[in-house]
């Protein structure tokens, strides 16, 4: 039973770390990142756009995604004329990706649910809880980075035919299946966008998981010391 239970908490706590790196890649730095991004894949020249301009329509993007307005009605200017940025069929898109986020944001909110009252049972019936949720958890991180590695492996094989597969898995229409000659989205986010958003998220993650990696040695060390004094 305290074993289960440390499992449910600990594959919480590293879905919290995955969605809140996720959160933190996208939402972290969106004048550095984005600019960047913009500035390495020459996006600026693609869309005819000035960099003030794009960075307003991000912000307002990011925005919308966030929940934070209700709709993607965005006027800027685009080769030198002043326009609606997104089209139709983009702000279509970008609510089932809304979605997702907000989806993403509920998983989370129910993971922390599960990990503390995980949490809060394993404390009341077992007297070495703390060495009972390391050892889960460095159990369960082991078991995820083995998968993390095969899953990292196959996708670095083949990135757009994964990334073709991920919008299958996830939307149920064809709607992100944007033209570069109509839609301005897909020129403003290319797919090494994605590419170098995937990595983000990858070692954010990491860098989370090491930290519980190494909380959870130190309790250990620290109760193999005390049971030595």
């Amino acid at each position: 039973m305290k074993y289960l239970l440390s499992f449910v908490m600990s594959i919480s706590i590293i879905f919290i770390m995955l969605i809140s790196s996720v959160q933190i890649a996208v939402y972290g730095d969106i004048d550095g990142y984005f600019k960047n991004e913009y500035t390495k894949y020459n996006v600026l020249d693609e869309v005819s756009m000035t960099m003030d301009d794009i960075m307003y329509v991000t912000h307002e993007m990011m925005d919308y995604l966030d929940g934070k307005r209700d709709d993607l009605v965005v006027n800027t200017t685009v080769n030198g004329v002043e326009r609606e940025f997104f089209s139709t069929r983009e702000k279509l898109h970008m609510e089932d990706v809304k979605n997702l986020f907000v989806g993403g944001k509920n998983i989370r909110f129910i993971c922390i649910f599960i990990a503390v009252i995980s949490g809060l049972i394993l404390v009341f019936i077992c007297k070495e809880y703390k060495k009972v949720m390391a050892k889960g958890f460095l159990f369960t991180s082991a078991f995820i980075a083995v998968i993390s590695a095969v899953v990292s492996l196959i996708v670095s094989t083949n990135f757009t035919k994964y990334f073709v597969i991920f919008h299958n898995i996830f939307f149920n229409n064809d709607l992100w299946l944007l033209d570069p000659k109509v839609d301005l989205l897909i020129n403003i986010v290319p797919e090494p966008f994605f590419i170098d958003t995937a990595l983000r998220i990858l070692i954010l993650f990491g860098i989370m998981a090491v930290i519980g990696i190494a909380i959870s040695v130190i309790i250990l060390f620290m109760d193999s010391r005390r049971r030595i004094v």
